[in-house]
């Protein structure tokens, strides 16, 4: 009696929309990162203090 009333349910579905938004989420952490990595200055070049001023 109680079996007839639980619907059957595919997870499919949502495995593959969590899948996707994982693969989603690593390639933005990715893609942070490698502007981060980018961004830093070399230590030998100039850059302007509060006062643009150059050093």
């Amino acid at each position: 009696m109680i079996n007839s009333s639980i619907a059957f349910y595919s997870w499919t579905n949502g495995v593959v929309m969590i899948a996707i938004f994982a693969v989603v989420c690593i390639t933005l952490v990715g893609i942070l990162i490698n502007f981060m990595s980018k961004g830093k200055k070399e230590a030998g070049s100039d850059h302007i203090n509060e006062d643009n001023n150059l050093e």
